[in-house]
């Protein structure tokens, strides 16, 4: 009896002292404690500038483990040809008086990809540390859908066949004006991005991409990470982006597009 009282005030006296165990509340930061957190879903907006053009998307992802993220991919942007160049003749409408806009010359159609695609994040490289840089591989690839958007020009004309007052009316090329959309002493200006949204047509394709990828602060809530990379895209015939034509040097449209890209990826986790 005495023992058992003996070892039941030893225990009462060493309560006090002894550390408590800890109870991790599931979904709480414990940032402090450097104890990290599971994460789950991520979610990012993605901007990217590549060697022909742009784009803006949202990848939408499921942490599979520490070290591996599958994810869905949405983006549009727009792919320029090489040979795209922007001019402008500041002169006066003989009509309205207004100075006219810069244009491309040669460009017939603005082309716009839609792409949609599944890939991974891999992570070659620690987490665990509170704002460290992780660095991994991302890849992905999916089907694309091109939106071939006529592109307009204000062209310089004459009314009765040449012998009236001049005027100015937005044509889009064809091979009946073609004389005229090719020559810079009749052209104004381009007409705008909205003239020729009712035409569009689409081009299916395909398109892939890898990278090396940085993630600052991947212990965090918040996504803030950087891919670097290269992109093909894939169409099943030439995009008629330029005017192929003697006056237009050089201009040969292709279905294939290879593109290094920079992708800055700002979102969250949870």
């Amino acid at each position: 009896m005495g023992r058992i009282l003996l070892i039941l005030a030893l225990w009462a006296f060493l309560m006090p002292i002894l550390p408590a165990q800890e109870v991790l509340v599931p979904g709480e930061n414990y940032y402090q404690d450097n104890k990290g957190i599971v994460y789950n879903k991520e979610f990012s907006i993605n901007f990217k500038l590549h060697t022909n053009g742009y784009s803006i998307g949202v990848d939408v992802g499921t942490l599979q483990t520490y070290y591996l993220t599958r994810f869905w991919s949405f983006e549009i942007g727009e792919v320029k040809h090489p040979k795209e160049f922007r001019q402008s003749f500041d002169f006066r409408s003989p009509t309205t008086n207004r100075i006219s806009r810069a244009f491309i010359f040669g460009k017939q159609n603005a082309f716009i990809p839609l792409r949609v695609g599944f890939g991974e994040k891999r992570y070659l490289s620690e987490k665990a540390k509170r704002k460290g840089l992780a660095i991994g591989l991302s890849y992905a690839a999916g089907g694309s859908l091109g939106l071939l958007k006529p592109y307009y020009l204000d062209i310089l004309r004459y009314a009765d066949g040449g012998s009236g007052d001049p005027f100015v009316r937005s044509e889009s090329y064809s091979p009946d004006n073609a004389d005229a959309f090719l020559n810079t002493n009749l052209i104004y200006g381009s007409s705008g991005f909205a003239k020729g949204l009712n035409e569009i047509s689409v081009l299916p394709g395909a398109h892939a991409k890898f990278a090396v990828h940085f993630d600052w602060g991947a212990f965090d809530e918040f996504v803030k990470a950087l891919d670097a990379g290269v992109m093909v895209d894939l169409y099943f015939r030439d995009v008629p982006i330029m005017v192929e034509s003697p006056q237009v040097t050089n201009a040969e449209n292709v279905p294939v597009f290879i593109n290094l890209y920079l992708n800055l990826q700002l979102g969250k986790r949870w």
